[in-house]
């Protein structure tokens, strides 16, 4: 079976969803909860397969527990285990969180940098959670895809790729400017509006750009 293949929107259109994005959305920031960017990366760490609300929850005790790097460097396995037990992989994220913090404390004399090639480098951070985190602190000119930013920009006409990577060289080809705006706009209109499951499309500013109501996941 041949699946139906999407239009995609043309370079008007792109200026259209890109100038609604940003007049429904144009303080967009992250729903987690941090004070530092060592905050912000965990909290990122976490917050894969798992919801900002959960994430929010479940971080107080933990950086009360571990403030900064040094502390997780040094931590215990089972007790991290046991502070982010609620959270979805947590045997995995806590493993990650400890090596990166060794990581940094060794190869970055314990801060956080503030780098996409140096993020990735870290236990537990793929290049998504290397661009949300610079997009979010540092307001760096770049694009993350997660779920609901794939489902948003295939739904749009805005790309028809496979996966995550290859959508988010698209957006940022498309978009160029603004991005760490736009991405934010994208989860926060995928999350609350745009959403896999009974999307609320009848009011919805995008509803002249809209091509399908399929979900797509990554």
């Amino acid at each position: 079976m041949v699946s139906k293949k999407i239009k995609l929107a043309t370079k008007k259109e792109i200026e259209e969803i890109k100038s609604l994005f940003l007049e429904h959305y144009p303080n967009s920031l992250t729903e987690l909860n941090y004070n530092n960017i060592y905050e912000l990366l965990v909290a990122v760490m976490l917050s894969a397969q798992c919801t900002d609300k959960r994430v929010n929850i479940i971080t107080p005790a933990l950086f009360k527990a571990y403030p900064t790097p040094i502390e997780l460097a040094n931590a215990n396995l089972d007790e991290v285990k046991s502070y982010i037990k609620s959270c979805s992989f947590f045997n995995n994220k806590a493993k990650n969180l400890i090596k990166m913090a060794q990581s940094v404390v060794e190869n970055y004399n314990g801060e956080i940098p503030q780098d996409t090639k140096e993020l990735v480098k870290l236990a537990g951070v793929g290049q998504k959670t290397a661009n949300v985190v610079m997009i979010e602190y540092t307001g760096a000119n770049l694009m993350a895809v997660d779920t609901h930013v794939f489902r948003v920009a295939h739904r749009l006409g805005l790309s028809d790729d496979k996966t995550a990577i290859k959508t988010e060289e698209t957006l940022s080809k498309k978009f160029k400017t603004d991005l760490h705006r736009l991405h934010q706009a994208m989860v926060l209109f995928g999350r609350y509006r745009c959403k896999a499951v009974k999307p609320e499309c009848e009011e919805c500013f995008m509803k002249k750009h809209c091509r399908t109501s399929e979900s797509f996941k990554v």
